[in-house]
């Protein structure tokens, strides 16, 4: 019989890791990067700027350490320095959420192969190459978790969003395929598929008055989500509380996509 006395809600403490967050300055991903922080980890983010004065501030408010490392993550190159660079300065990798990610719109007829490119590149090529550089270290370790940031899209069609929407549904198939060669490794894959969340990335939709009470009326919770809203599931996938949760795709949609 199971000794249900073994859980605790230590389960869900991250002290001692080190999470590796693509993107993790701004929006969604800066909403990762300060949940695992205030779990107890330490943070190595990956950005495409230098805007992270603000994310220095909130993840060392937490007590914790931060690392950013500035790098294009289309170019190959950088893959093996990120693994680097974070080894260099922690010594291990626990774990990575692959947030990073752009969208384009344009109609399906009028989209063009250089924004077909760039979407397919930053959201799923990167992931999978990063994912697979980190998985390398994560089975030397026997233990990992990898975090991907899905989408409604990857459900759905949506439209003027051709690339985002095939890069979406490839993020559920990769997380998927990871899951089945990974597990035995202990290292669990799963996905975050965020809802309508109000981010700088959005503001266009939300600032259309037809569209945004179009969107409105969809979402049962009848409002935007917020990153804070994803907070406790990031946790939850980085945490001990999920070891045995692999290649799933969690909708924090307030309810989109059971209207």
């Amino acid at each position: 019989m199971t000794n249900l006395d073994t859980f605790s809600m230590d389960f869900f403490h991250l002290d001692g890791k080190v999470a590796i967050v693509t993107g993790g300055n701004k929006g969604i991903g800066q909403g990762f990067a300060v949940a695992l922080a205030k779990a107890g980890a330490d943070l190595f983010i990956v950005t495409h700027g230098t805007e992270w004065d603000e994310t220095k501030k909130l993840i060392e408010k937490e007590g914790r350490n931060v690392t950013f490392f500035q790098a294009e993550l289309t170019r190959k190159e950088s893959i093996n320095e990120i693994v680097k660079a974070c080894l260099d300065a922690y010594g291990k990798i626990d774990i990575l959420v692959n947030n990073a990610g752009t969208i384009r719109r344009a109609p399906l007829l009028e989209y063009t192969e250089e924004d077909w490119n760039a979407v397919m590149d930053l959201n799923l090529n990167a992931l999978y190459f990063l994912s697979q550089a980190v998985a390398k270290v994560m089975v030397e370790q026997k233990s990992g978790k990898i975090i991907n940031v899905a989408s409604m899209l990857s459900f759905q069609g949506g439209k003027f969003v051709p690339p985002y929407t095939a890069s979406k549904h490839g993020v559920a198939g990769i997380t998927k395929a990871f899951a089945n060669e990974l597990a035995v490794h202990n290292v669990q894959i799963n996905a975050i598929a965020p809802g309508y969340i109000a981010t700088a990335n959005t503001a266009p939709i939300r600032e259309d008055e037809t569209r945004n009470k179009e969107i409105l009326s969809r979402i049962p919770a009848e409002r935007w989500g917020t990153p804070s809203d994803l907070m406790g599931t990031v946790v939850f996938l980085a945490s001990r509380a999920s070891d045995y949760m692999n290649g799933h795709i969690i909708a924090v949609d307030g309810g989109w996509l059971v209207r």
